[in-house]
């Protein structure tokens, strides 16, 4: 029996310089490398279609062909001796591809441009670029910061921390990615027994200290900061805060309302913790004392306040999780809270004179 012949398409070559054009513009290291690989639809030998609509994100819209950026990825493309690189490596049969240099380090510094740091990472680091760029970004950082331009500096340090690697990954090493909701149980892992215990009431450089750690998700760089006034931590930390959460303004407001309602509860609260109460105890709970007083509070309004939503039959730590997935700095400013033996809230204390507190709006009106 006949072996039946395989279908063979060809991509132009405009088409084919048009999508990874496209892939560097947008700092897409996924997308590019995706194109050199045996399955796809760019390569000759693959019966996979460009045309077919899974493949519609490869292609470069009207829009996108007008943008500077992807103008300059398609010149530096066109060029004679990359195109005929990529040719040759779109017709490679055996081994993995490569990929053309001067295009994957225009991809990385147009992705630290769109902020997408994971990408960038494995772009340099592909041209084994990374750490001599994460250093680089570091010291452009150190400079702003010895010129008083906190917000230079900030970007410096997010585009550095950004840069990060995980060697311990398997089976390759992999960019570091924001984990803040696994750090914020961890820095609320155990229940606060006193006030001072919480993380919302550490001494101010503690507090600095650990606040820099979580934010940039990396000590060993948050260690250069160490030996700044406490001013310009405090002035560092609300341009991060600012520069990773664009709503924080939004979550400020809703923080307010929420310490309104504690307000209601702050003496009983100081009360209880002084007399050591606890919710496993035979003693009144503090949802009893208040019910006692005739006091109408609801205490699952108030994590569902600083979140901006509701979580069905959500726990303590889910909306502390959540919470720190779209405000990461607003788990250094709520407590965790029994209000009686069956229910435990996140809450935001009332704290007085802090400094950071102040500066980030959060303190009490």
């Amino acid at each position: 029996m006949a072996k039946k012949n395989t279908p063979i398409h060809t991509v132009s070559q405009d088409m084919i310089e048009r999508c990874l054009a496209k892939a560097v513009a947008q700092g897409d290291i996924v997308n590019f490398q995706f194109m050199f690989l045996p399955l796809s639809p760019l390569r000759d030998d693959n019966t996979e279609e460009l045309s077919q609509d899974k493949y519609a994100y490869l292609l470069a819209e009207e829009f996108e062909t007008s943008d500077k950026t992807y103008l300059e990825a398609l010149g530096e493309i066109k060029r004679p001796d990359i195109k005929s690189f990529i040719q040759q490596q779109l017709q490679k049969k055996a081994g993995l591809p490569q990929l053309p240099a001067s295009c994957v380090l225009q991809l990385a510094d147009n992705a630290v441009r769109l902020r997408k740091y994971t990408s960038a990472a494995q772009a340099y680091e592909l041209l084994r670029l990374r750490r001599r760029m994460q250093e680089e970004f570091f010291n452009q950082a150190d400079a702003a910061l010895e010129k008083g331009n906190i917000p230079k500096a900030v970007r410096g340090y997010r585009i550095a921390t950004g840069l990060s690697y995980n060697y311990a990954a398997y089976p390759e090493p992999m960019p570091s990615v924001p984990n803040y909701q696994t750090k914020a149980l961890l820095l609320h892992a155990l229940y606060p027994q006193k006030p001072e215990d919480s993380v919302t009431t550490l001494p101010l450089e503690q507090q600095l200290k650990t606040a820099i750690e979580y934010l940039l998700l990396d000590g060993e760089s948050a260690s250069r900061l160490e030996n700044l006034s406490q001013e310009v931590k405090i002035a560092f930390i609300t341009e991060l805060v600012n520069q990773i959460d664009p709503d924080w303004e939004e979550f400020r407001k809703r923080y307010r309302e929420s310490q309104a309602i504690v307000k209601q509860l702050n003496t009983l609260l100081q009360s209880r913790e002084s007399n050591g109460k606890n919710p496993d105890n035979n003693g009144l709970t503090l949802m009893e004392e208040i019910q006692a007083q005739q006091a109408e509070v609801d205490f699952e309004a108030i994590p569902e306040l600083l979140l901006g939503r509701k979580i069905p039959n959500g726990e303590w730590w889910q909306y502390l999780k959540e919470l720190a997935y779209v405000h990461p700095a607003a788990v250094f400013f709520v407590i965790r809270q029994f209000v009686s033996r069956d229910l435990e809230i996140i809450l935001p204390p009332i704290i007085q004179g802090s400094p950071l507190v102040q500066a980030l709006g959060l303190d009490t009106v």
